[in-house]
């Protein structure tokens, strides 16, 4: 939450000088400060990134939010851009034009330099209305894909069911949000405990054998879903697992040995699984082998479900 003091203590001379209120580059946090504001009476402005030219640090689509009165969150850069953006966004609100501006090699502003040498182009839009933006969150609480589509030339923005991906549609640009990265974790050990917290840590939406039994297992796994299992005990291990193939998550790993994981393999035939379904599961799971510890085990494991996460993104661009 924005602690409203910080508004208090500045001056009429400087109360407008932009200032990162949050520090996050996560989507639903910035699309639900500029929602939160809209709501509450105050304009507000989206600058997103809607074209790269050479290196970029953020990817296609990467937004800031931007209040009237110079508080803003978001990335568009590495750091490079944001205040001057977030000035930009304010000019926008106050004459009520959106805007496009090139920040880097060919920009007008010869003093801002991109670390990269390439170029990047943002579209600032001043919000009408909170309804899209809600629109987008109701629908990424829902574990549903969402996007926004921006129409320049109407100055318009509209809450869409994505069939692409982040980029330009013809005259219009559109955003595309997945649900938050869920990871399930099965097992009752201390590396399932330091796993669960480290995932939290990250800001992934965590489920645990505690909270999530056997046979409510399909309703917490989805295609945006890593299922981690941590069991000592392929027999306890098994059900879940099960479970698991069943579904559609973009990541299934599990704990153990290659000759432990060979005995899975056996188990998993001997109950009619086919091959090709076996060949999902990550075992011995995470990226580096040998991690002995639980510490080192969940950040082997998370990075493993972070490269999956991109892989599997990627995947569906190319489908």
């Amino acid at each position: 939450m924005l602690q409203q003091s910080h508004l208090i203590e500045q001056t009429d001379d400087d109360w407008r000088t932009p200032e990162q209120a949050l520090l996050t580059d996560n989507s639903i946090e910035i699309l639900r400060f500029a929602a939160d504001a809209v709501t509450t009476g105050l304009a507000v402005a989206l600058v997103t990134l809607v074209d790269i030219r050479g290196g970029g640090a953020r990817a296609l689509g990467a937004q800031m939010a931007v209040r009237e009165d110079g508080l803003y969150c978001g990335f568009v850069s590495g750091g490079c851009v944001e205040a001057a953006a977030a000035y930009e966004a304010m000019e926008v609100i106050n004459s009520g034009n959106d805007r496009r501006i090139v920040y880097g090699k060919g920009s007008p502003w010869f003093d801002i330099v991109l670390p990269c040498g390439g170029s990047i182009m943002l579209s600032i839009h001043k919000l009408r209305s909170a309804r899209p933006l809600l629109a987008v969150l109701a629908a990424l609480e829902r574990r549903r894909p969402a996007g926004l589509r921006y129409n320049p030339q109407l100055q318009t923005l509209q809450c869409i069911v994505p069939d692409g991906e982040t980029g330009w549609s013809g005259e219009c640009f559109d955003v595309c949000y997945r649900p938050c990265t869920r990871v399930v974790i099965y097992g009752r050990s201390v590396e399932a405990e330091v796993t669960a917290k480290l995932a939290q840590a990250v800001g992934y939406d965590v489920c645990t054998s505690n909270s999530t039994a056997l046979r409510t297992a399909s309703a917490f796994i989805d295609s945006d879903t890593a299922v981690i299992l941590l069991y000592h005990d392929l027999n306890r291990e098994l059900p879940f697992l099960q479970a698991a193939l069943s579904a559609t998550p973009f990541y299934i790993g599990a704990l153990g040995s290659r000759r432990t994981h060979l005995e899975r393999v056996q188990k998993l035939a001997d109950l009619g699984w086919h091959g090709r379904d076996i060949e999902r599961i990550k075992a011995p799971i995470g990226i580096f082998p040998k991690a002995r510890d639980a510490h080192s085990l969940a950040l082997s494991v998370l990075a493993d479900v972070a490269a999956a996460r991109l892989s599997s993104i990627d995947k569906e661009k190319i489908s």
